[in-house]
């Protein structure tokens, strides 16, 4: 039986898709964070001099579940996009931007490694924009989707600099989460 699927099928199976990626990289985002404490309520995170532009603290969480939301829909987009020329180097590239995503809470929140954590905020904004690009080319939505992300990535990055510069030495401001004193 060599039918072509009809557009409601199609819908329907992006669909079930999205039903796997949104909830998935949704919850993936939310563990990274709990994992990592991070956010307003953070001991080292609150001691720490913000620039002028931080966002109040609930910003961050609602900014964070749009986004990964939207990645989930273009990661959806793309899944479904079978036979699509480049679409396994597309899935690998948001595969490998999703686990530097997911790293970067621990490394500054837990870790207080600012410099490692700016230099690898700016490594995903790279990867983000190849995965944008790399996504356009085969659904130009999933492409769009990833737009606010990478605006958002710039901005993080700013912030991340910013408290760097603000704050000289504030790796050591309070002991952190991944090591143990005696």
């Amino acid at each position: 039986m060599n039918q072509i699927a009809s557009p409601g099928q199609l819908r329907l199976a992006y669909l079930r898709w999205a039903l796997v990626t949104v909830p998935v990289i949704v919850l993936l985002g939310f563990l990274s964070g709990k994992f990592a404490n991070s956010g307003f309520g953070n001991r080292w995170f609150d001691a720490l001099e913000k620039p002028a532009l931080m966002p109040p603290g609930w910003a961050f969480g609602a900014a964070w579940t749009v986004l990964y939301i939207l990645m989930g829909l273009a990661f959806a987009m793309i899944l479904h996009a079978r036979g699509a020329r480049g679409r396994g180097v597309a899935i690998a590239l948001f595969l490998v931007q999703l686990l530097l995503n997911l790293a970067w809470s621990p490394l500054f929140f837990r870790a207080h490694q600012i410099g490692s954590a700016l230099a690898l905020i700016l490594i995903l904004l790279l990867v983000v924009a190849v995965t944008a690009l790399s996504f356009a080319r085969i659904r130009r939505v999933a492409g769009l989707l990833l737009l606010p992300y990478l605006a958002w990535l710039a901005f993080a990055s700013f912030l991340n600099y910013e408290i760097g510069r603000l704050n000289p030495g504030a790796e050591t401001l309070v002991a952190p989460a991944l090591k143990t004193q005696i």
